[in-house]
Formats: C-alpha cells, structure tokens, sequence
C-alpha cells in the first residue's frame, strides 16, 4: 500500500460526544494479566511477556455502516477516503492520487506472486465508505456489516463522538483471548471440526480463488459467528482492527502495566518517507489464508497508514 502514496491528517474533525452514546452494546471486563505476543508465528508478534490491564468496557462487535452513518448524520464528519489531496502539499504525484479514494482489493484472475501485493491491491477513485469497492458499489441491504474504507483517523473520530476511544494493543488482545492463556493453536484457527467455521477468513488459494466455504467471500455481517468466552465476536476474522498504539516491528521485553505502546515519533522510524507514523491492526480480515497471512490470531498485528483506508479494515471501541 505504501506505493500508492499515504493520507495523512487532513483535519481533525469537530465532533462532540453529547448525546453520541450510540447503538454498540458493551461488555465490561474486569482486566487482568495475560501473556501478551507469541514467538511462535511471526516476528513483530514477539517477545510474549507479561502484561496487565485495568478495567474496561469494549463494543460486543465491529462497529456497522449503521452506526457509523449515523455519525456521519449527526455530525456531517468527512472521512479521509472522501476528501481530495491538495497538489501543492504532494508535487510529482500522478492527478488519480490525488483523488478521492481508498485502496481496494481485487483479485487477480490467475495465481500471482504473493511477495507483490500490486497484484490485487489497488487505489480506487471514488471508493469510501458507502461505495466500498468503488463508483457504482454500495452498502445498500449491509447496515449490519462492519464499516470499511476508514482510516485511524475516523475511527478515532468516531470513538470521539460515541464517548469512548478505541483500545490499545494490550486492551484488544486482552480481550480476544477470552481469558485463555495457552498459546493460540487449535483454538484459534477458523474452522472447528465439531463447530464448524467460527471466523469469516479466506478459504482457497488466496489471492484468486476463495471458495466461500464459511459463507462470505466479502465482509460477513457482524456476529455471524460464535462468540468468544467474554461475549465477543469476529475477534479473529471478518476485518482488522484499528487501535490506539503507534506500530513498531515488535513487543519491548519488558513487563507492562497498561501499555499505551511506543511514541509516534518512535513509530515514524519504521515508515516509508511518504508515509509517516503507522497505527497497529488487530485480528486479521476476510483476506486471510492458511497459504497467505494466518493472521486470524489474537496476538497477530499489521500496520496501517493513518490517512487510508481500505475493504478489510474496521475498528471496535471501548469505554472506561
């Protein structure tokens, strides 16, 4: 994605939280100490170490295209997928980045390298939203799918208005477990012999074919599948999560005690020139694979560009 250029903050939005309490309903957690990364997986997902979180309250699910247009009604909120990019702050780049947009995915028609995302990822004028895909796409009969084509910067906004925040790291991964505390093998994977598909992932050989064995090939409406111990659902699967913590390659090897993660300043280290400082997703999308990914873990993490969105990311919030 990061060829396609970034969207940085273009403004953050008025909002106000009064009356904003929203439709999401919460599960309150007590907190607790858990064993938070893996060193069993991939490399940014280590070192596990103790970490401890207080008390909290997070969405029972995604947050939907119906709560978030109601946002957008209630406040007339912008989101960056919709807002042009000035030419004079951006010399040398091409007029369709410039453009309105987001990045969409689009499946080749045959089998492609999977070191060369440029493959199926793709900057789409006009894609936000209410037009995931692009011009002539809609979200028409999916009010109760998680919303997409969101940045950080809108989900933040979001949070805002519905008096909450959107967690952290430890707050979300915390909470995918359930309060299991054994390494993430059999029960986290999306299919259960016995239970059948418990996640909304990609099944196939990902990027061409995804033979919607579970029942999507796209987002799935939010609790489609079985909840976790705490009373949460799509925690793996159905799309990534943003939260609140700046992306580093990495976990420190240090015991934490409501971690807020690293300074963005440390973050914009790891980013491309254009790019900036990353935020952290959580929990893997309708676009993992067994042969690409597998990210569909609690301890599993990506970044993402703050001014961007794209067809497989979401967000959930909390509320102390």
């Amino acid at each position: 994605m990061a060829q396609v250029g970034s969207r940085f903050f273009l403004a953050l939005a008025l909002v106000t939280s009064a009356g904003a309490a929203g439709a999401a309903e919460f599960v309150a957690l007590d907190g607790g100490t858990f064993l938070m990364g893996s060193d069993e997986h991939y490399a940014e997902e280590r070192p596990p170490r103790s970490v401890t979180v207080g008390p909290f309250a997070i969405s029972r699910t995604e947050v939907t295209n119906a709560e978030f247009r109601a946002f957008v009604e209630a406040t007339g909120y912008v989101t960056t997928a919709e807002r042009d990019l000035d030419s004079a702050t951006r010399p040398g780049w091409p007029e369709e980045l410039l453009q309105a947009g987001s990045m969409v995915f689009v499946p080749p028609v045959e089998a492609s390298a999977l070191n060369d995302p440029s493959t199926w990822w793709q900057y789409v004028a006009g894609a936000n939203w209410q037009q995931p895909t692009g011009p002539g796409s809609s979200i028409e009969g999916k009010a109760d799918h998680p919303v997409v084509q969101v940045s950080p910067e809108d989900a933040e906004a979001y949070a805002a208005w519905a008096g909450g925040r959107l967690p952290t790291e430890a707050e979300w991964e915390f909470a995918a477990r359930g309060g299991r505390t054994d390494a993430a093998g059999a029960w986290g994977q999306p299919y259960d012999p016995i239970a059948g598909w418990q996640a909304n992932t990609w099944q196939g050989v990902f990027p061409a074919e995804d033979d919607a064995a579970d029942g999507y090939n796209d987002t799935a409406p939010v609790a489609s599948f079985s909840e976790n111990a705490y009373g949460l659902h799509d925690m793996r699967g159905n799309v990534w999560e943003i939260v609140s913590d700046w992306w580093v390659p990495g976990h420190p090897e240090i015991e934490q005690v409501d971690p807020e993660g690293p300074t963005e300043l440390l973050s914009a280290r790891f980013s491309h020139p254009d790019i900036g400082a990353r935020r952290v997703v959580k929990g893997g999308s309708w676009l993992c694979a067994p042969n690409f990914c597998a990210r569909y873990r609690p301890s599993a993490r990506q970044p993402h560009e703050m001014g961007l969105g794209s067809n497989h990311i979401g967000f959930r919030i909390v509320r102390d």
